[in-house]
């Protein structure tokens, strides 16, 4: 039986990563423009494979649901209800789980304690895999739900039988968070990036195949998802098992199983951060199922929803990255050198901000058909492009400064932010 000292809540008190022998004095005597330079190419260096990988894993649902819009509307409809409901309602509790790792595990590389992160990540497989054995009946009874919930009887039952042909995916995810997390404290975030692109091509190869191809219909589109999924999930375990983590990866162990209570209370209270504010934009696809001509309401909103959630994924990349960062500074004891980060990390995540608001502006009646060509669906869109324009900017700024909590494991003030933006902006 572990030690309360061995705990991870009490080894969550360590510093995240050692100091950075970059942030000494000389370097705050330096110039504002110097001082920025320095500490973008810091953040790069972590951002960037963070964002390529992220958005090559999510292009892989929004390919989905691409080749699914332009079988027709109704199957557009169910595989975006599958996907950003059914599919993304275990996708944000699951990947804010597994964001534990990035407190846990990058303390114990910090902390010199290698063989410890293999174990946090084997935890981590285990409370995952639990968890989704509880949320397997979302997917079983998908249908039922949907209709529970107002949906339109016959995009309900299509929605349902996507679903169930999605349990695959569902799976990949309790081991691919955690691989990824597990990759990215050791700064090893090349390997993400390539794997994730060979699984991006294999999943545009393989969807046009299923789709166009053999004309397997909006069920070859959800199939194509989990074989893409896993392709992504055992090419990072190929890598973490054949020789790329010889110092934090020292085969199975035992010791997973201890103090898996409090590893799941942890991995709960990180979990919840995320999925709040991840359940919000899902809340409100299914709210849009009860309007008229619900098919085309839902498109619309999905397609909306899917280009905010495939650029949000580069400032949950900037969310983890500050996280390391300020970590980083304050494990050196280096106040300023952490608001300088974080301040480094918000003013560039705006400027992408600002940069994607600009682009949904000029290309308002455009960007609609990468999913649709139906005119009603594209209309919509194009109603809905101010909002979406300014939603994007917005989010470039509220997940950065979520990250700066990582490092203290400060969970609380952000559910209570994310628990505010849904009791307020619900459109009851």
């Amino acid at each position: 039986m572990p030690s309360k000292e061995d705990s991870p809540l009490v080894e969550a008190k360590l510093p995240l990563l050692e100091a950075h022998p970059l942030t000494d004095e000389r370097e705050q005597d330096q110039s504002f423009p110097r001082r920025f330079w320095l500490e973008s190419k810091r953040l790069w260096h972590i951002v960037g494979p963070s964002i390529f990988s992220r958005i090559a894993s999510y292009s892989m649902l929004v390919i989905t649901q691409a080749f699914a819009g332009h079988l027709g509307d109704l199957e557009l409809a169910a595989i975006s209800i599958a996907n950003n409901v059914v599919v993304g309602f275990d996708f944000g509790l699951l990947l804010g789980m597994a964001s534990a790792l990035e407190t846990l595990c990058g303390q114990a590389f910090g902390a010199k304690k290698y063989y410890m992160l293999g174990v946090y990540m084997q935890r981590s497989w285990i409370v995952l895999f639990i968890c989704c054995i509880f949320l397997l009946p979302l997917y079983l009874f998908a249908s039922p739900v949907l209709k529970l919930l107002g949906q339109p009887e016959e995009l309900a039952e299509l929605s349902g039988a996507v679903s169930i042909w999605m349990i695959p995916v569902h799976f990949a995810f309790a081991f691919q968070f955690p691989l990824q997390r597990f990759l990215q404290c050791q700064l090893k975030t090349a390997p993400i990036a390539w794997v994730s692109l060979v699984a991006l091509v294999v999943h545009v190869f393989v969807s046009w195949l299923f789709v166009f191809k053999l004309q397997f219909g909006v069920v070859g589109a959800a199939a194509t998802i989990n074989f893409s999924w896993w392709v992504l999930t055992l090419g990072l375990f190929g890598y973490v098992v054949w020789g790329g983590c010889p110092h934090t990866w020292s085969g199975f162990s035992v010791e997973a199983f201890s103090g898996l209570w409090e590893f799941l209370k942890l991995s709960a209270a990180a979990g919840v951060m995320l999925c709040l504010e991840n359940w919000y934009y899902k809340i409100l696809i299914v709210m849009t199922g009860n309007l008229e001509n619900a098919e085309i309401a839902v498109d619309a909103l999905s397609i909306c929803m899917t280009i905010n959630s495939l650029e949000l994924m580069i400032p949950l990349a900037f969310f983890a990255a500050t996280g390391v960062r300020v970590a980083n500074e304050l494990g050196a004891g280096n106040g300023k050198g952490a608001k300088f980060a974080t301040m480094v990390s918000v003013v560039t995540s705006v400027i992408i901000g600002l940069f994607f608001w600009m682009l949904i502006l000029i290309l308002h009646d455009k960007f609609g058909y990468i999913f649709s060509n139906s005119k009603a669906v594209l209309d919509e869109v194009n109603n809905l492009s101010l909002l979406l324009a300014f939603t994007i900017l917005l989010n470039s700024v509220q997940p950065v400064l979520s990250g700066i909590t990582l490092p203290f494991s400060s969970f609380h003030f952000s559910n209570m932010s994310s628990i505010n933006i849904i009791l307020f902006n619900t459109p009851f």
